[in-house]
C-alpha cells in the first residue's frame, strides 16, 4: 500500500512542468489547450459568434482581421487585427506620455525597421462615453478615437510620429480589460505619481456610469492609498507623495460605498493629506531657517512626527493618525534637532 502512494507522488513530481511555480495568492489554473488548439479560423463567416460582430466592425472601420485565437491561460477569444493608426488612441485615464520614452522607441523602430509588439485595444463604442457607432469614416469624433489602448500609448505615439498608416493590435471584446491598466501596462515602470494619477482617472471615469463599490475594482486600483494620493496629486501636482505613502498604506482603507459617493470622501481625505503636507512644509521651513539642510528633510520630518512605529497592535483610523501628525508637525521644534540626527537619517526619498 505504501509503495503505491509513493508511486503516485513520484508520478505527480515527474509530470509537473519544468519552470512552473505556485505563488501565494495566485489561483489561476491554465486551460489544457495546446499550441495547435489556440488558432481559430479568421474568416468572418466562420468566426465564433462572440467575435463575428466585432470582426465586422473592424472591416467597416477600414481594418482587417489577421487572425483569431484563444489565449492559453483562460481560453478567452481574441482577434489579431490591423487598424488605421488615426482610429486608435489611449484610454482617457492613462498617464501622460513621456517624450524621452517616445524618442527611444522612435529611434529603436527607425533602427530595426520593424514594429513587433502589438498594442492591446478595445473598441471604444463598447466603453461608456467613448466613440459612437455612427462616427464618420475617419474613426474619430468629438468623443475620441474608435479604438482605445490601455497598453501601448508610447508605442502608438511613436508610430504616429513616424507616419505609419496602420497599427497591429490585439482586439479584446471585454471592455473591463481597459480598466486593468496598471496590471497590464508594463511598457515602462510607473512611478508613484503616475500610478496614483492613473487610478484617480479610472476612478472618475468609472464613477460616471458604474454604481459598484471601490472593492469591486481592487485589482484595477491596487490599493486605497493610491486612490487618496491620486485625488491629492490632482489638487497639488508637486506633492511629495512618496513621503506619505508608507503612512497611508497603513491606515487608508477601501470605502464601503459606491464610486460616485466615494468621490466626495476621497476628496475630503485628499484635503486632510494636503493639510498635513502644509504642516510638514512649515516645519521644513523652520528647519532651514535654523540652518539645518538635507535633501531628505521632508522625509525626516514625516518620520519624526509619525507615531506608528510606537504603536503596537492595530493602527489608528485615517483621520486620527493624520490629525495627530499635523499637530506634531506644528509643534516640532527645530532647535531640538541636531545636524547629526539628520545625517543619521540618510537614505533617499521615495520615488515620485
Amino acid at each position: 500500500m505504501a509503495s503505491k502512494k509513493t508511486a503516485k507522488k513520484a508520478t505527480k513530481k515527474t509530470t509537473k512542468k519544468a519552470g512552473t511555480r505556485k505563488r501565494r495568492g495566485v489561483t489561476l489554473e491554465p486551460t489544457s489547450l495546446g499550441a495547435k488548439e489556440l488558432s481559430l479560423n479568421a474568416s468572418s463567416l466562420e468566426l465564433p459568434r462572440s467575435l463575428a460582430e466585432l470582426a465586422a466592425h473592424v472591416a467597416a472601420d477600414g481594418g482587417a482581421v489577421l487572425a483569431a485565437y484563444r489565449e492559453p491561460l483562460g481560453g478567452r477569444e481574441l482577434l489579431l487585427v490591423s487598424l488605421p493608426t488615426a482610429m486608435v488612441g489611449p484610454t482617457p485615464f492613462q498617464r501622460d506620455v513621456s517624450d524621452a520614452h517616445v524618442r527611444k522607441l522612435t529611434l529603436a523602430m527607425d533602427k530595426t525597421r520593424r514594429f513587433l509588439d502589438p498594442l492591446i485595444v478595445v473598441r471604444s463604442s463598447s466603453m461608456h462615453g467613448a466613440g459612437a457607432e455612427d462616427a464618420g469614416s475617419s474613426g474619430t469624433d468629438e468623443a475620441g478615437p474608435r479604438y482605445l489602448t490601455p497598453n501601448g500609448n508610447h508605442r502608438l505615439t511613436a508610430l504616429k510620429e513616424l507616419g505609419s498608416n496602420a497599427v497591429i493590435a490585439l482586439l479584446v471584446p471585454e471592455r473591463e480589460v481597459a480598466y486593468q491598466i496598471l496590471a497590464l501596462n508594463i511598457e515602462k515602470a510607473h512611478n508613484l505619481r503616475e500610478r496614483a494619477l492613473e487610478v484617480v482617472r479610472m476612478y472618475r471615469d468609472l464613477a460616471e456610469w458604474s454604481g459598484q463599490k471601490e472593492t469591486d475594482f481592487s485589482l484595477e486600483f491596487e490599493e486605497p492609498a493610491l486612490v487618496t494620493l491620486g485625488f491629492a496629486y490632482q489638487k497639488r501636482g508637486r506633492l511629495s507623495g512618496g513621503a506619505y505613502n508608507p503612512v497611508l498604506r497603513k491606515v487608508d482603507t477601501w470605502l464601503d460605498t459606491s464610486l460616485p459617493r466615494g468621490i466626495e470622501e476621497r476628496d475630503r481625505r485628499a484635503d486632510v493629506l494636503l493639510s498635513l503636507d502644509d504642516a510638514v512644509a512649515a516645519a521644513v521651513a523652520r528647519f532651514k531657517a535654523a540652518g539645518l539642510t538635507s535633501p531628505y528633510l521632508k522625509n525626516f520630518v514625516v518620520a519624526r512626527i509619525n507615531p506608528l512605529r510606537f504603536i503596537k497592535g492595530d493602527a489608528p483610523a485615517f483621520d486620527e493618525l493624520l490629525q495627530t501628525m499635523i499637530k506634531r508637525a506644528e509643534k516640532l521644534d527645530a532647535s531640538k534637532i541636531r545636524a547629526e540626527d539628520l545625517a543619521r537619517s540618510g537614505g533617499g526619498a521615495p520615488e515620485e
